[in-house]
This record gives C-alpha cells, sequence and structure tokens, in this order.
C-alpha cells in the first residue's frame, strides 16, 4: 500500500518537484563552491611550481639557458687560437648540468659536468668527449661564480666561470695540451 502512494504521490508531480528543487540547490551550491575551488587549484598549482624568482635564487642563478660566444686557447706549444664557444645549462634547484663546447681552427673540446651546490660547496662529475677522459669537479662558489679544480689521472685544470647578467667568463688553467683558455659568453 506505501508503494501505491508514492507512486500517486510521483504521478501526480509532488516528487518531481522535491526533485527539482533539490537538483536546483545543489546546482546553486555548486556554483558558489566554484570559485572558492578555482582559487584553492590556483593556490596549489602555485605551491608545486617555482615563481622566476625561486627557480632563479641559489648558487646557479641567472645560468639557466643557453649561451654563445668566443675567446682564446693558449696550446701546450705556447700557441694561441682564437675560440668560438657555445654553452648550455639546465639548473634545477641545488643541481647544475652544463655543456661547453669550444673550437678552433685545429683545437675543440667538449666539456660537460654534472654539479651539486652543498652550502657553497660544489661538487660532481665531468668528461670531455673528444679526448675521452672525465674526473671529478670540487671547489667553492655561488651565485653564478664558481671557482672549481677538475682532476683527473694525468690532468688537473681550474676553472674559474663568472656570471653577471647576461654575460658570463670562464677561464681555464690546465697542465695538459693546452696551458689556458679565456672564453666570453652572453645570451
Amino acid at each position: 500500500m506505501g508503494h501505491q502512494q508514492a507512486y500517486r504521490a510521483a504521478v501526480d508531480g509532488k516528487h518531481r518537484v522535491d526533485s527539482i528543487n533539490t537538483s536546483h540547490n545543489a546546482f546553486a551550491n555548486l556554483r558558489r563552491l566554484l570559485p572558492a575551488a578555482a582559487i584553492l587549484f590556483a593556490l596549489f598549482a602555485a605551491s608545486l611550481s617555482p615563481s622566476t624568482s625561486q627557480a632563479q635564487s641559489g648558487s646557479f642563478a641567472g645560468m639557466a639557458g643557453n649561451w654563445a660566444g668566443g675567446g682564446s686557447v693558449t696550446l701546450d706549444d705556447g700557441s694561441r687560437e682564437r675560440l668560438r664557444c657555445r654553452a648550455s645549462y639546465m639548473v634545477a634547484s641545488a643541481r647544475m648540468t652544463m655543456t661547453l663546447t669550444c673550437a678552433s681552427d685545429s683545437y675543440k673540446f667538449v666539456l660537460s659536468a654534472n654539479v651539486i651546490d652543498e652550502g657553497g660547496a660544489v661538487s660532481g662529475t665531468w668528461s670531455e668527449s673528444s679526448r675521452n677522459i672525465g674526473g671529478t669537479l670540487q671547489g667553492r662558489g655561488g651565485g653564478g661564480n664558481f671557482d672549481v679544480i677538475a682532476s683527473t689521472a694525468g690532468f688537473n685544470g681550474n676553472i674559474s666561470l663568472r656570471t653577471a647578467g647576461n654575460r658570463q667568463s670562464i677561464g681555464i688553467r690546465a697542465d695538459s695540451q693546452f696551458r689556458a683558455a679565456a672564453i666570453s659568453l652572453s645570451r
């Protein structure tokens, strides 16, 4: 009997009106919640991706991207040649990956490094692909300016890197096939 009364009430439209009112109220509530949900989503997304100022702070500040320029290399025999260079830096918080490629008319090197900063102490690994050598890096620095020593069996080199805005200078002094390199880059 209770089912028949419910059926008659539904046919008469009593439940239908209630369900329309309920749907209307739910839609109105949803419309009020959407702006709040959008704001929360925006705040959550902002917390996941660092702002430009956060991404550019730290030891590798201002280095990310592609750079190009030139300089000179002094070879073991004392001769000097002009270099054309390009560099690429990928920065992720306290880690940096770099590739520096330089060439003259008779000399070329491709230096790659993976570096981490731990409170101003910089360490990592390096490799030079055209000579198939590699080793470790250790030094100090911050704010885009570093002094490191690259070491491996038969090679030691001092590398000085200075970044100021869109300009960068790299100095390398070594005790092997080349004595020194002075490089100026910009982006």
